[in-house]
C-alpha cells in the first residue's frame, strides 16, 4: 500500500516539502538560510533517512532525491523578513498537517514521530532556541 494513495499529486508534493519547511523554520533566526545551515540540514536529513521507520521507506526514497532542491527553491520563494518568513512557513506546516490527516493513521503517526525527531536534530544543529517551533499553533504529534 502506497503512503501517497489517498492524496493528490499537489498534496504529495506538499508532503515532500515537509522536512524542508522544518529546516527553514529552524534556520530562520536571521531570515536567511546560509551555507552552513543548508549543509547541516542536508547532512542531518540524509542521516535521518537511514534511521526512519520502515513505513516511511517510500516517502524517504522519493524525498531523498528532492530534499536539497526543495530546500533551496522554497528558501528563494520565501519572504526575507524574519516574521513574514516564519508566518509563511507556519502556514505551510498547517497545510501539511492537514494533508497528513488524509494518510492512513499508521503512516501519519510514523511521519509525525519522524518529523518531530528531525525537527529536534535540526533545531540543535542550528543552535536555535526552538523548544516547540510552531507554538502557539498546535499540530498533532509535533507540539504535544
Amino acid at each position: 500500500m502506497s503512503i501517497f494513495q489517498n492524496i493528490s499529486e499537489y498534496e504529495k508534493n506538499a508532503l515532500l516539502n515537509y522536512p524542508a519547511y522544518i529546516s527553514l523554520l529552524a534556520a530562520n533566526k536571521d531570515g536567511v538560510l546560509d551555507d552552513a545551515e543548508r549543509k547541516a540540514a542536508v547532512e542531518l536529513y540524509r542521516t535521518k533517512t537511514f534511521a526512519s521507520d520502515e513505513l516511511l521507506e517510500e516517502f524517504y526514497s522519493e524525498q531523498d532525491v528532492v530534499f536539497e532542491k526543495n530546500l533551496l527553491e522554497i528558501d528563494k520563494r520565501l519572504p526575507k523578513e524574519k516574521e513574514k518568513r516564519e508566518s509563511v512557513i507556519k502556514t505551510e506546516l498547517i497545510y501539511i498537517s492537514n494533508v497528513l490527516s488524509k494518510l492512513d493513521e499508521k503512516y501519519s503517526n510514523a511521519m509525525n514521530k519522524s518529523m518531530e525527531a528531525f525537527k529536534e536534530h535540526v533545531s540543535k544543529a542550528h543552535h536555535s532556541i526552538l523548544v516547540n517551533f510552531i507554538l502557539p499553533i498546535p499540530i498533532a504529534g509535533l507540539s504535544d
